[in-house]
């Protein structure tokens, strides 16, 4: 499977914590990579500072279902379920 044109939803859905150039400190869940260009494809595609992670991520039906939408939906539910869990002192 390919990449759908102008979605990117792996590029904006999940958080990702290694440093990517332009955003050194990773990006969080939700936010636009600075990579994406207009038409939502990665300059950094097959450059060695893209981070291994966004490498691990293959398009596959399961994941990017038959929509942008679905994607995002689907990393979004992802995301969350893997979140590590947040202290809060009483």
């Amino acid at each position: 499977m390919n990449c759908r044109p102008n979605c990117g939803a792996c590029c904006i859905a999940p958080s990702i914590s290694s440093a990517i150039p332009g955003m050194l400190s990773g990006k969080p869940a939700g936010v636009k990579c600075v990579q994406l260009d207009d038409e939502m494809r990665c300059k950094i595609f097959g450059h060695p500072d893209r981070p291994q992670v966004c490498g691990s991520l293959k398009p596959a039906a399961g994941m990017c279902g038959d929509s942008r939408d679905q994607a995002m939906l689907w990393i979004g539910d992802l995301e969350k379920a893997t979140a590590p869990a947040i202290n809060i002192p009483r």
